[in-house]
Order: structure tokens, then sequence, then C-alpha cells
């Protein structure tokens, strides 16, 4: 009985293992775990735009409007970047030791690396609407002005060194989702190295 009892699990092993052989392109998950990559969503703009929402996206490049519960993201301007016709932030008294400061709706910024403002994300002209894909890539990926490597980095707020992190696809996305948003008409101010701080 012992016998046949050590023959039975030893089949059965070698069955599994001729399956497992045989089938070895087979996912070992459902088909349901096959877009998880995607965040389950079905289409690259559905997982950018998830991908901006999360990532936070809108807090330095969307314009903010003040209502009775706070600041809140103007869905009028989504990712248009600092308003052109926008006060630039300035240090106060209280801030010259901290050396940073912000203005209301975070779009632009003033510390040691001078002057930043939020970038316009939008299709128009004065957004992205001329780049590639490519060109979106490596500007996350090299933390470069407009994608271009003869280009100035990118400044702080922006976390370049986490989100040069991001994977193709996920740039992909994001970019697809960014193309598919109103094109808004607005030119950001230029950045202002430290010494126009002064």
């Amino acid at each position: 009985m012992k016998n046949q009892t050590i023959l039975f699990f030893a089949v059965c092993i070698i069955c599994v293992l001729c399956y497992r052989c045989t089938n070895a392109n087979t996912p070992l998950v459902d088909s349901a775990f096959d877009n998880a990559m995607y965040g389950g969503y079905t289409n690259d703009t559905a997982w950018g735009q998830h991908l901006v929402t999360i990532l936070g996206c809108g807090d330095c490049h969307t314009p903010k409007k003040v209502t009775a519960q706070g600041p809140v993201d103007d869905s009028s301007l989504l990712l248009s970047g600092h308003p052109s016709q926008a006060p630039v932030p300035q240090l106060m008294p209280d801030q010259v030791a901290k050396g940073l400061a912000a203005t209301n709706d975070l779009t632009a910024w003033i510390g040691p690396w001078g002057r930043s403002y939020g970038a316009n994300l939008t299709p128009d002209s004065t957004g992205i609407g001329s780049w590639s894909k490519e060109q979106f890539i490596n500007a996350i990926r090299k933390a470069k002005f407009k994608g271009l490597d003869n280009e100035r980095p990118l400044m702080p707020p922006m976390p370049a060194n986490s989100f040069r992190n991001l994977t193709d696809a996920e740039l992909s996305a994001i970019f697809t989702y960014l193309k598919t948003i109103k094109p808004i008409h607005n030119i950001v101010p230029d950045y202002q190295p430290p010494m126009a701080n002064k």
C-alpha cells in the first residue's frame, strides 16, 4: 500500500511537470489580470487620466479658484500652467530665512533655484501641442525642458527624480491623455535663474 501511494504521488508530480512544460507560455493568472499593468483601465487615455490625477500633476499645473471649501482646481483651466497675467511670487521678509515662496495656487515658485512656473500641459501651441511622445518621455526621463537634450533642467518643485522612474507605458498613457484635454492658449512666463531674485 505504501509503495502504491508513493507511485501515485510520483505519477501526479510527473503529470504536473509535463503539463507545465507543454503550457510554458500560458500565464498562471486569469485573463482579468492581463490588464493589471494598466491599473484595470481599458485604454491609455483613461489610464493616463488616472495617473495624472494620482501623481498630483494638477497641484502645480492647474490654476485654482477659491471656494467656501478652500482652493480647488479651476477645471476650465485644467493643466494650463501658471496664468500669464498672474503675479509672480515675491519673498516676504518672514520668508527670506526660509528662502521659499509660492503663489496661492501653487503654479509659481521661488527658491534657491530661481523662479519657476507650472508649465502648460495642454495640447495647445503654447503647451505640448507640437510635442511628440518621444519628446515628452525624454522630458520626464532626462528632466529636460521641452524634452530637448540641449535645454536647461526641469526646475523644482517638479519631482523629476521620482517621475523619471515612471515606465514608458505609464508615460505613454499620460501623454495620450494630455493630448485629449482642452487646448488652452497660455504663455507661461520663462524660468528666471537665481540672479533674477535680487
